[in-house]
């Protein structure tokens, strides 16, 4: 790891998750900068450029002195202009490629996201072995997987150091798009309506974690990756008796116990025979209130149970020698060259988000909500009344605001495994599901306030 201290600048400050990274680099003292084609905050140097002009990138970086790029600029999701996605995130993400390299820039953490992967399917704890769709969901998306690829592809080249992080559903303070369509929802009077049965797990992410995680994957990109055990080049092996032990510092990083994510749930002890309830006896065990102790322990430190990999997983012994015999540069226990999907590691039903949402409003606006039941409108009649919206809509020349993509994603299950970026990002959310609605709510109501004196005076 460099021991200079770093320079950043963040492509895309001026939104929604960069303006959380700079922040986040603010407070803990770092330099940084912003580029982006709107200048909204006045406390960085900012920098005006096309992103798709190598020439207009590669002066911002130099007259910044930047070592450390953070990549977050795209056109926001669900837009009709397709071409726009692929000249911003493809030519755009190249440029900065060829840029970095030209300027002899040391990092660069690129934005990336989770729905690279989603074709409309369900994903159930997906790790990031699964590859994009052969036929993408959308122009969002694909742009976003072939600006993934360049990155990925550009790691080493020009001694560049690449890593891609997949954020799912972001929200927070600052979001403009999941909070604007949820309060119109609520302003209608149409938030007893759901569509499909509400069983589907969902991720979303809270901003500020997604923030942390780019400052994570940047102070850690070129750390030197942890050394996979010697093989048999000729062959991959067969089975777990013929790959070699791993190290005593491999063996640390992928067997001690994960702890559950409970920022919003509440920590619940798993009963042992040294800790747990004591339940109906005749006559208490000898050691009944050191056990019970243990169980009510608020604190009780790390697991000591063991961690069982099996082959089939991310980093088992198998897995992380195959890995290195397919490709002898890449190792799942290093930064640079690898992709990590982000999430709050609180999958909830998809209902549930927004009705938390309306819950919290609901504070603002007594009154508003009249009481009623939820309708309830099957996934194959959401996406026949779709369907007859947009050609309504293609009819009379209108963009329609019920479209068979806002079914797909509200039916769908979309949950992600994050243990790589837990074990080798060191990435915990620090933010719950909860209470990153609350905040997002209590900022959204604070500029609808400050919205609505501007417009009386």
């Amino acid at each position: 790891m460099s021991s200079s201290k770093e320079v950043y600048i963040v492509i895309g400050g001026s939104g929604f998750v960069g303006r959380h990274i700079v922040q986040q680099l603010l407070d803990r003292g770092d330099i940084v900068s912003v580029l982006d084609i709107v200048q909204r905050h006045h406390d960085v140097p900012f920098y005006s450029a096309d992103i798709t002009d190598q020439s207009q990138v590669a002066a911002a970086l130099r007259k910044s002195g930047t070592t450390c790029i953070i990549h977050t600029a795209s056109p926001p999701a669900g837009l009709k202009d397709e071409a726009l996605y692929y000249r911003v995130n493809v030519d755009g993400t190249k440029a900065i490629i060829a840029a970095a390299v030209e300027t002899g820039i040391r990092k660069l953490v690129f934005t990336s996201s989770a729905g690279v992967v989603f074709d409309g399917s369900d994903i159930i704890g997906a790790d990031e072995r699964l590859p994009p769709p052969r036929v993408p969901m959308d122009a969002y998306n694909d742009s976003k997987a072939k600006a993934e690829a360049a990155v990925l592809e550009a790691n080493g080249k020009g001694g560049l150091l690449t890593v891609a992080l997949r954020p799912a559903g972001i929200f927070g303070p600052g979001d403009r798009q999941v909070m604007t369509g949820l309060y119109q929802v609520y302003e209608r009077g149409q938030t007893h309506f759901q569509i499909g049965d509400n069983t589907n797990l969902f991720d979303w992410t809270y901003v500020g974690n997604v923030a942390r995680a780019h400052l994570l994957a940047a102070d850690k990109l070129d750390a030197s990756p942890l050394p996979l055990p010697p093989s048999n080049p000729e062959k991959v092996p067969a089975s777990l008796d013929e790959v070699p032990p791993l190290s005593e510092e491999e063996t640390s990083l992928i067997i001690y116990p994960l702890s559950s994510i409970d920022l919003t749930t509440g920590y619940h002890r798993v009963p042992t025979s040294d800790a747990r309830p004591l339940g109906p006896y005749v006559t208490p065990p000898h050691n009944a209130e050191r056990i019970l102790s243990a169980f009510k322990d608020p604190n009780p430190g790390p697991s000591s149970r063991p961690v069982v990999r099996t082959r089939f997983d991310a980093f088992s012994p198998h897995s992380l020698a195959e890995s290195k015999l397919l490709d002898s540069s890449k190792s799942p226990l290093q930064v640079a060259g690898q992709v990590f999907f982000i999430t709050n590691g609180e999958p909830c039903y998809f209902w549930d988000f927004p009705r938390t949402v309306w819950h919290h409003l609901d504070k603002y606006f007594p009154g508003h909500r009249k009481g009623r039941g939820i309708f309830t409108l099957p996934k194959l009649v959401g996406m026949a009344a779709a369907s007859a919206s947009e050609w309504v809509g293609w009819l009379i020349g209108k963009e329609p605001t019920f479209t068979r993509f806002k079914v797909t994603f509200s039916c769908a299950t979309r949950w992600h495994n994050i243990e790589k970026a837990r074990r080798v990002l060191g990435y915990e959310p620090q933010v719950g599901v909860e209470e990153g609605v609350q905040k997002m709510v209590e900022w959204w109501y604070a500029e609808y306030e400050a919205g609505s004196h501007r417009t009386a005076h």
